[in-house]
C-alpha cells in the first residue's frame, strides 16, 4: 500500500530545507575553491546575476511543478508532459539527485574524519604546507579511514531520512541551519581580525576584469544552478510536499538570498584567512582539507576553530546530503512495495556502494580513469556539468513550452495576495526567463564540457 504523503509542518520548515539543500556543500566547499580558481570577484558577480535572473525562475518552476502534482520528479514530469519520454526526463532528475548525493558523500566522509582528527589533536600542529598536504594525502589513501568515515556520514544522514519529512528533514534543517548561519558569521569575523585580511576582501569584492572570459562565465553559470540545487530533483520533491495555501515568493525569495549571504561569508572566512597567511586560493577542491588546517595550526585558538569549521562543514553537507537523497526515496515511497524506512534503506546502500569506488579513486584506485578522469571527478563531472542542466533545461522546456504558461501562472498566484496575471509587466518578465533566457543559457551552461 502506498504511503499518505507526508507535508512540511509549515512553510518555514519548507524554506529551511530548501536552505539547506542550496546552501550546503554548493556554497561552503564548492563556491570558494570554484571562485579560487577562476577570478574570484568577477566570478562572484557573474554568479549572483545568474543566481538572480536564471536559475531563481528555475527553481520557481520545479517549486510549481511539485506543488502541483504533489508527486516525485518522476511522475510528475509524466503527469504534466502526458508521456512516457517526459516521465523518463523526471526519472533522469531523480538519478542525478541519487549521483549527487554518491560524491558527496565522499566529501562529507573527508569532513567526518577531519573533525574526528581535529577533537584528537591531528591537524592543528602543521608547520608547512606540505607537512599538511603529507597528512592530507595519508588519509585518503588509507582504505580503513576513507571508507570509514564515509560509511558513518552515511548512517547518520540515514538516521535523519528515516524519521521523515517532518520529523526529519524539517526538524533538523530547523536546528541546523541557524547554527550554520551564526559558525559562518564567527568563522568570518575570525578572518576579517587577521592581519592582512583586506586581500582576501579585494580578492572576493574588487572585479579584476581581464580574469572575465567565456569559461568563467559558464562556470558561475553552472554554480548558479547548482547553488539553488536545481535540475537534480531535491526543489521539485520538496514542493510537492507543499500547500496550495503557501506563498511560493515568500518561500523562493529568502533562499535565493541566503544562498547568495552564506557564499559571500564562505568566501570571506577562508579566503581572508588563506591569503593573510600566504596560502594558494587555486589549489581545488582539496582547499579546505589542505590550506585551511595549516591555518589553523598557525592561530591562537586553532583547534577550538578548527573544531567550528569542519563542524560547520559537516552540517552543511549532511543538509545536502539529506535532499540529495530524498528525491530517490520519494520515487520509491510512492509506488506500492517501498515504505519510506525500506526505501531510505535501498537507497542508503546504493550510496555506499557507489561511494567506495568514488571515495577510493583518490587512493588505491588513483589509478582507473573515465575519459582520463579519476572515479570521482567522472562522477562530479557527470552531475555538475551534464545532468543537472539538463534536468533544468526539460523542467523550463515543461513549464514554459509543453504546457500552456497561463498554467503555470496560475498556480503560482495559489497563496499569493498579488495576481501575476493582471501584471503585463511581470508576465512578460517571467515568460521571457522562463520561456527564453533559461534555455539559452542551461544551453551555454552544456557548452561549458568543451571546456573541461
Amino acid at each position: 500500500m502506498v504511503e499518505k504523503r507526508e507535508h512540511w509542518k509549515s512553510k518555514l520548515g519548507f524554506m529551511w530545507a530548501a536552505i539547506g539543500s542550496a546552501v550546503g556543500l554548493g556554497s561552503i566547499w564548492r563556491f570558494p575553491y570554484i571562485v579560487g580558481q577562476n577570478g574570484g570577484a568577477i566570478f562572484v558577480l557573474l554568479f549572483c546575476v545568474f543566481l538572480i535572473f536564471v536559475s531563481l525562475p528555475i527553481m520557481l518552476s520545479e517549486i510549481v511543478v511539485g506543488r502541483k502534482t504533489q508527486a516525485n520528479p518522476s511522475d510528475a514530469f509524466k503527469k504534466l508532459g502526458k508521456g512516457d519520454g517526459w516521465k523518463a526526463l523526471g526519472t533522469m532528475q531523480v538519478i542525478t539527485g541519487f549521483l549527487v548525493s554518491v560524491f558527496y558523500s565522499v566529501i562529507c566522509g573527508w569532513t567526518l574524519g577531519y573533525l574526528i582528527e581535529t577533537i584528537s589533536g591531528n591537524i592543528t600542529h602543521f608547520k608547512t604546507a606540505l607537512e599538511a598536504k603529507a597528512f592530507w594525502e595519508s588519509c585518503f589513501q588509507s582504505v580503513t579511514w576513507a571508507l570509514g568515515c564515509q560509511i558513518g556520514f552515511i548512517f547518520i544522514a540515514a538516521s535523519v531520512l528515516f524519521a521523515g519529512v517532518q520529523k526529519g528533514i524539517e526538524a533538523t534543517n530547523k536546528i541546523l541551519m541557524p547554527m550554520l548561519f551564526f559558525m559562518l558569521l564567527f568563522l568570518a569575523y575570525i578572518g576579517l581580525s587577521m592581519p592582512g585580511s583586506e586581500k582576501g576582501l579585494l580578492f572576493l569584492f574588487k572585479p579584476d576584469w581581464s580574469m572575465l572570459n567565456g569559461k568563467v562565465a559558464l562556470l558561475a553559470l553552472g554554480q548558479a544552478c547548482f547553488g539553488l540545487s536545481v535540475g537534480q530533483g531535491t526543489i521539485i520533491t520538496y514542493g510537492s510536499y507543499l500547500k496550495n495555501k503557501d506563498n511560493l515568493f515568500k518561500i523562493s525569495i529568502p533562499v535565493t538570498i541566503a544562498v547568495v549571504v552564506v557564499s559571500l561569508l564562505a568566501g570571506i572566512a577562508i579566503f581572508t584567512s588563506v591569503l593573510s597567511m600566504g596560502g594558494d586560493v587555486s589549489s581545488g577542491s582539496e582547499l579546505i582539507f589542505q590550506s585551511l588546517p595549516l591555518i589553523f595550526s598557525q592561530l591562537q585558538f586553532g583547534g577550538f576553530i578548527s573544531f567550528l569549521f569542519f563542524l560547520l562543514i559537516l552540517f552543511a553537507g549532511l543538509t545536502s546530503q539529506i535532499s540529495a537523497m530524498e528525491p530517490l526515496i520519494a520515487y520509491l515511497t510512492d509506488h506500492k512495495t517501498f515504505s519510506r524506512h525500506k526505501a531510505v534503506l535501498v537507497c542508503s546502500i546504493g550510496v555506499l556502494v557507489l561511494g567506495i569506488p568514488a571515495g577510493l579513486s583518490f587512493g588505491v584506485l588513483s589509478g582507473y580513469t573515465i575519459f582520463s578522469k579519476t572515479i570521482f571527478d567522472a562522477l562530479s563531472f557527470l552531475c555538475v556539468n551534464i545532468l543537472i542542466p539538463l534536468g533544468a533545461l526539460s523542467v523550463v522546456i515543461l513549464v514554459g513550452w509543453k504546457n500552456p504558461f497561463v498554467d503555470f501562472i496560475n498556480h503560482l498566484e495559489k497563496g499569493m495576495s498579488f495576481k501575476v496575471s493582471k501584471s503585463k509587466g511581470m508576465r512578460f518578465i517571467f515568460a521571457a526567463a522562463i520561456k527564453y533566457i533559461a534555455p539559452v543559457v542551461i544551453f551555454l551552461i552544456l557548452l561549458n564540457i568543451f571546456y573541461a
